[in-house]
């Protein structure tokens, strides 16, 4: 997983797909994942009490997410 655009590094933004912060756990940034996952998680959950007004901010965090896992180098 040591190159943009390698098997890890797709494997990886797939993960933070379905679930964020998932590929950077995949790669081994236990910080990263876990800062990922509770402010998308937080967001998302936030918008579900705000009628979808924080939606604004999770769903791009959760892009970041997805192409922060896929353009990693290690």
């Amino acid at each position: 997983m040591s190159q943009q655009g390698s098997a890890g590094n797709v494997i990886a933004a797939i993960a933070s797909f379905f679930f964020a912060g998932l590929g950077q756990l995949v790669q081994g940034r236990i910080l990263a994942a876990i800062l990922f996952c509770l402010t998308t998680y937080a967001a998302y959950g936030i918008a579900s009490f705000t009628l979808g007004i924080f939606l604004i901010i999770a769903i791009p965090l959760h892009i970041w997410c997805i192409i922060d896992a896929a353009r990693y180098r290690a």
